[in-house]
């Protein structure tokens, strides 16, 4: 395999981090361009010779974050089901499942905590044609394998109002991660805003709570979903 002169490699990784700062700040569709090779010193050539076109550089982006989370989601959820023996899970460990592997990925990342959540809170609210091609066997793999989780817990749910749940809990995941900064500290001022881990573990104990309302858990199956929902 032919070698990549350090200076393309690091020209690439600068509109790489360049890049990633600025979709986390703005949005996706506010940055040009020119604003990624303007912050990453590099001129615009560099963009179609190192990932072919705009639109290459953003797959490239969301996939390097969206990928290792849905992975080990599946792994987690898989390992949790065996433990189970085919038995349904409890909601909470379902929603770890889904909501802890970003802890992991903030703590691999080189970027500061806050600009990465709304980074992965970006990319988590993209839907249909806004999500690389690449991305949509692995999202829709996340989406029947939760929904039917969540469906084998909440067994007495009808599944439209499952859906609905759904989709207001994954609304809160993207805003927490969006809002990090707005957090104002409980103490007036005197502590930092909860680190990710204790913000998922806030987050998991208020969708639980809000997935199981009014529900009879001990009800026999009724409504195993047979649609499944975009988780984002």
């Amino acid at each position: 395999m032919r070698e990549i002169p350090a200076t393309q490699s690091q020209s690439k990784q600068r509109l790489l981090d360049a890049a990633e700062q600025l979709f986390a700040e703005r949005g996706f569709e506010a940055v040009s361009v020119r604003d990624i090779t303007h912050r990453a010193d590099a001129n615009v050539a560099a963009i179609n010779y190192h990932f072919g076109t705009r639109d290459g550089l953003v797959a490239l982006v969301i996939s390097r974050y969206l990928t290792p989370v849905n992975e080990e989601r599946l792994v987690r959820l898989e390992t949790a089901e065996r433990k189970t023996s085919g038995k349904s899970l409890p909601l909470e460990e379902i929603l770890d499942a889904f909501a802890r592997p970003l802890v992991g990925i903030t703590r691999k990342s080189a970027m500061p905590e806050r600009l990465l959540c709304k980074l992965l809170g970006r990319i988590f609210s993209l839907q249909g044609d806004d999500c690389p091609v690449a991305m949509e066997a692995s999202m829709h793999r996340v989406n029947e394998r939760f929904t039917r989780a969540l469906g084998r817990a909440l067994p007495s749910l009808a599944a439209d109002e499952l859906i609905w749940r759904i989709h207001l809990m994954v609304g809160g995941l993207i805003h927490l991660l969006m809002n990090q900064d707005r957090l104002e500290p409980v103490s007036s001022g005197t502590e930092e805003p909860p680190a990710m881990d204790a913000a998922l573990s806030r987050f998991i104990r208020f969708s639980a709570a809000g997935l199981r309302e009014g529900v009879t858990l001990e009800a026999p199956v009724k409504n195993t979903p047979q649609a499944t929902f975009d988780f984002g």
